[in-house]
C-alpha cells in the first residue's frame, strides 16, 4: 500500500513540476503604444511594441482591434485585420522574451488589447 501511495504522490509532484515549469498565459502578452513624433497626412503616428513576456512561445496571437483605422499602411508580416481581430505574427509563434512592432497613424491611439493565443511549451 505504501509503494502504491509513494508512486500516487510521485506524479502528483511530477505534474505540477511540469505544469508549473511554462505558466503562461495570455496575460503574458503586452501591447504598449507611444507617440512617434511623425504625422502622417495629418494624423500622428503611433509605434505598437508586442511583447511575449514568457518562456514559451505564443502562436495564433490575436488583438482586438475593433474599430482599428489608420490612414499608414501596416506591415502585413506583423499585423493582419480580420474584422474586428488583428492576427500577429500571421499566427506564427511569437518567440519567448520578444517584441514585435508596426507603426499607424490616427487621431488617437486604439485600444489593442490581447484576445487570444496559443502557449507552446516543450
Amino acid at each position: 500500500m505504501a509503494a502504491i501511495l509513494n508512486c500516487v504522490c510521485a506524479l502528483v509532484f511530477l505534474s505540477l513540476v511540469g505544469q508549473g515549469y511554462c505558466q503562461c498565459s495570455l496575460g503574458n502578452i503586452s501591447v504598449s503604444q507611444t507617440k512617434t513624433g511623425t504625422t502622417v497626412q495629418n494624423k500622428p503616428e503611433w509605434q505598437v511594441t508586442i511583447s511575449n513576456n514568457c518562456a514559451c512561445t505564443q502562436s495564433e496571437l490575436k488583438l482586438n482591434c475593433n474599430g482599428f483605422q489608420t490612414v499608414e499602411e501596416v506591415d502585413s508580416s506583423v499585423m493582419t485585420q480580420t474584422g474586428g481581430e488583428c492576427l500577429i505574427n500571421n499566427g506564427q509563434p511569437v518567440a519567448p522574451f520578444s517584441n514585435l512592432s508596426f507603426k499607424y497613424a490616427w487621431d488617437t491611439s486604439f485600444p489593442l488589447n490581447p484576445l487570444s493565443s496559443q502557449v507552446n511549451c516543450s
